[in-house]
Parts: structure tokens; C-alpha cells; sequence
């Protein structure tokens, strides 16, 4: 099973290094590590070079996280992908933990693992509708919010191959895109121990530099109205989303927002309600 581990960045060359460190220091040999440099400004080059080759570094001029995850995604050379976000990191025992799963479980082609939070380098705790990762056909729980974690993935490249990579025209909530195609056709295994550890509260992370991240959720829903098993649940979530970016334009004096958001709301209620 050839792994290829795939981690983007912009601007982190302060924490870029403890990703690729902890991808190094896994139990199990990783086959290669590509580290998609996303047009940065600030030394990451100097501060990856050391690694001479212990990694490849890829670099493009700065298209955001999709590109980049793709770019690697399409130049990785392992049967198997795993991602990791250049502000988070691994403990030493997830890749092996996971390769043991699929060994396992030869018919499931895509896993996570459970993770920690870091936030202001203190571990907290999750909030409640976050502790417990859901497993197998996670399509409908996973319109509520995005249940995978990039940092936690492996899958099999066929997937992808399948579903097709991240969308580079959202400019945030790709991953919950991505997730919703692929638990719409795919079982999505669990690693329950937490091998991962996320970081937040960065100036640069996309839900600070956007208000009303549901737009981006609606669009990637949007994908998902044809007739399949999960549809009613689908337009239920829509029409919910709808309303909360309806009132969020409004707080802010958005009034033409707020009118295509109430109409979509209506729209979606209605269709609903011929279900």
C-alpha cells in the first residue's frame, strides 16, 4: 500500500515544518511527502530546503487550498492520499493505525481518525456536536455540517478518480463539498482514536476572512438535488441554510442578499413539500 502525503501552505513557515516533521516520524515509512508551496511570500522555501530529499516541494503562484491539494493530488505517485493542512500534525501512530484499518477492511477506500484541538497551543475541548465522529454512510449527517477532517484523510486515489478532486470555485467549505460527493457514493471508515491534532485561531483561516459560510454550503449541496435516497434530507438542509443566510444578509444591510437568499428558502420548502 504506497502512501503519498500531500500538505499545502501559504505564508506558514512557522508551522509548516512540524507537519512535514510529524509525517517523518510516523512508525511506518511514508513512500513520499509533497509539499504544495501555494505562492508564498514569507521563507517557507529557506525553511523546507534542509529536507533536501526527504520531500518534493511543489510550487505554483497562489491559487488557494483547492489548487493546491489538487496540484499534489495529480502529481503524487502512491495508491493511497493522505492530506494534512500545514497547521496541523500528526502523531506518530496515525498512518500506521489507518494502513492497519484498510488491511482490515479491504472494501472501504476512504478513513479518518479522531482528533485534538489547539487552540493558543492549549489542547480544548471539542464542543459537543463535534466529539463524536460519525462512521459508514455519512451522506445526510454530514449536511449539517462537514464530518471529516482533511488533516485525519487517507483514500484511495480511485475515489477521487470517481468523484472528481476539490472544487477551486468555492472559495471556502471545499472540503465539505468534497465529502458530500464522496459519502454519497462511499462508506467512510473510522479510526476512533484521536491521532491528529488541529490548530485554530489563525488570522488566515477562511471562516474569519468570510461571513456566512452556509453560501458556500448551499452551493456545494446544490450539487446534490437529482432524484437519490438522500434528497429529502438534502432539501430540508437547504431550505434551513437558506434561512440562516437570509437573516445573516440582513444583520448586515445585504436587503438584495436577503431577498435571493428568502426565495431560495421558499423554493426549497416548496419542492420539499411535494416530496
Amino acid at each position: 500500500m504506497s502512501v503519498s502525503v500531500i500538505i499545502p501552505t501559504h505564508n506558514r513557515a512557522g508551522q509548516v515544518v512540524k507537519a512535514v516533521d510529524s509525517v517523518l516520524a510516523q512508525t511506518v515509512v511514508v513512500d513520499e511527502v509533497l509539499v504544495v508551496d501555494d505562492g508564498s511570500v514569507d521563507n517557507t522555501a529557506a525553511v523546507l530546503a534542509p529536507y533536501g530529499e526527504q520531500i518534493r516541494v511543489l510550487r505554483q503562484e497562489n491559487r488557494g487550498v483547492s489548487s493546491a491539494r489538487n496540484l499534489g493530488i495529480k502529481d503524487a505517485k502512491g495508491e493511497w492520499l493522505a492530506l494534512l493542512d500545514s497547521d496541523d500534525h500528526w502523531l506518530p501512530e496515525k498512518l500506521a493505525r489507518q494502513l492497519a484499518f484498510h488491511a482490515a477492511n479491504p472494501d472501504i477506500l476512504i478513513s479518518q481518525t479522531d482528533e485534538h484541538w489547539l487552540r493558543n497551543d492549549r489542547l480544548v475541548k471539542k464542543a459537543k456536536r463535534f466529539r463524536h465522529k460519525e462512521e459508514g454512510w455519512i451522506f445526510v449527517p454530514s449536511l449539517l455540517m462537514c464530518h471529516v477532517s482533511p488533516s485525519a484523510v487517507l483514500i484511495h486515489r480511485s475515489v477521487l478518480a470517481e468523484v472528481g478532486f476539490f472544487d477551486e470555485d468555492l472559495p471556502a467549505c471545499e472540503d465539505y463539498d468534497l465529502w458530500l460527493r464522496i459519502a454519497r457514493q462511499y462508506a467512510v471508515g473510522l479510526v476512533d482514536e484521536p491521532l491528529i491534532v488541529k490548530t485554530g485561531g489563525h488570522d488566515d483561516q477562511l471562516s474569519r476572512r468570510y461571513w456566512g459560510m452556509d453560501r458556500f454550503r448551499i452551493l456545494a449541496m446544490e450539487k446534490h438535488l437529482d432524484d437519490h435516497p438522500g434528497r429529502a434530507a438534502v432539501l430540508a438542509e437547504l431550505e434551513k441554510k437558506c434561512g440562516v443566510v437570509a437573516m445573516g444578509a440582513k444583520k448586515r444591510g445585504k436587503e438584495h442578499l436577503y431577498g435571493e437568499y428568502k426565495q431560495k428558502q421558499r423554493q426549497y420548502r416548496q419542492m420539499l413539500d411535494r416530496y
